[in-house]
């Protein structure tokens, strides 16, 4: 894979932004969860609805930002000199931490016999959600070596220990991955996806084909008694293409928007795909719905369209019109998103195992309730911004 002498180069704060605001709405919908009597428009949709709402696209919306910064990362990594397997070998512990990361986290939510556990839940899922930031903090150069080894082969013992203290409602001992959580369906689209844009060297026409290809075989997957779905390799690949789609769309975005010599003040072929997006999953609704539990290909092809209509006008606003000191208060965020994801996990669990309530039950219903996640997620990016003072940041 060759270097890319262009907009690579450069930082693109408007991708920045878009992170950041994700990140923010996504803290605010899963503090919103546990509040009762909220309004529909502000939950998920259930399965069978055909129907989403902007809940429904801040997963969606992460996955197409994954996509997006892939031709960048590469590009600075072959600035940096790295070979083929430093990127290798990077991308596939990137892919693996987040799995793991998952996997932990669903097991923390149920599936376990708190009767036969050794340690009780809640602590087990402090220190399931607690141990990540240990490993995969990013130490300053000058922090010493020997606390920092403690540390991370410290957290990843506790992880090893966690699983074999782990009790499932059948009776046996050690985590299963029910599903693999946010986090590991993140790092199974991720992880393919970057796999086929390192065999075809980054090239548009063939992540389009490959986009194509995540549809196709999504669609196949839901279509009862398919071929796809009575294989059980086949629907595990597939059901993770649903997922790829989107990253593979974000990449799609992003060379189409930088992957040129010259800028175009008015990108045509974004315009295009945004427009091929929403037909194909104006076209595919009939036959599968729109259903985010579900996976469907009209639920991604839509959510793909408002994260590239929701992209164009940020980069309008920020890299044209240079309109920026407004994203200054979603920038923690964007610099530090796993750790944010993370730590209302740790402070929940800590609350539970000490069994202390923060919050009064009156604002963990209705408008009170949404008030208060508004004011948890902003709080929240004022914690980050703290965080990435003190160089506590997670990076994988």
């Amino acid at each position: 894979m060759k270097i890319k002498e262009n907009l690579y180069n450069q930082r693109i704060i408007s991708i920045d932004a878009l992170r950041g605001i994700t990140i923010f709405i996504m803290i605010f919908v899963n503090e919103l969860a546990s509040i009762t009597n909220v309004p529909q428009w502000m939950k998920h949709m259930s399965a069978d609805a055909d129907a989403m709402t902007f809940v429904d696209v801040v997963f969606p919306a992460f996955l197409f930002i994954v996509g997006m910064s892939i031709p960048f990362a590469f590009n600075a990594r072959l600035l940096k000199g790295d070979n083929a397997k430093t990127i290798w070998t990077h991308t596939v512990k990137r892919a693996l931490a987040l799995i793991i990361i998952g996997v932990f986290m669903v097991n923390a939510e149920y599936g376990y016999d708190a009767t036969k556990m050794i340690i009780a839940p809640a602590f087990w899922g402090l220190l399931a959600y607690a141990m990540p930031i240990p490993i995969w903090n990013k130490y300053a150069k000058d922090f010493p070596v020997w606390i920092k080894n403690t540390l991370q082969y410290g957290g990843m013992l506790v992880l090893v220990a966690l699983y074999f203290l782990y009790v499932r409602d059948t009776g046996e001992i050690g985590m299963t991955p029910k599903w693999w959580g946010i986090l590991g369906l993140i790092g199974w689209a991720y992880l393919i996806t970057v796999v086929y844009y390192w065999l075809v060297s980054g090239r548009l026409w063939a992540m389009i084909v490959f986009l194509i290809v995540c549809v196709i075989a999504n669609s196949i997957n839901l279509t009862e008694g398919s071929f796809i779905q009575q294989t059980s390799w086949l629907s595990f690949i597939a059901g993770h293409l649903t997922h790829a789609a989107l990253v593979t769309a974000g990449v799609v975005i992003s060379l189409l928007f930088f992957d040129r010599k010259v800028a175009a003040k008015i990108n045509w072929g974004v315009i295009g795909f945004a427009v091929l997006f929403f037909v194909t999953g104006y076209l595919l609704r009939p036959y599968f719905g729109i259903s985010k539990i579900k996976g469907t290909p009209s639920w991604t092809m839509f959510s793909a369209t408002i994260c590239t209509v929701l992209f164009y006008f940020l980069y309008w606003l920020m890299e044209i019109k240079k309109q920026t000191k407004w994203s200054n208060f979603f920038m923690p965020a964007a610099a530090n998103p796993l750790l944010i994801y993370i730590l209302p996990g740790v402070i929940y669990y800590f609350c539970k195992a000490v069994n202390v309530h923060i919050i009064p039950g009156y604002f963990r219903v209705g408008v009170p309730g949404i008030i208060w996640s508004l004011v948890f997620s902003t709080i929240m990016l004022f914690v980050m911004k703290l965080c990435n003072k003190y160089k506590i940041q997670l990076h994988l």
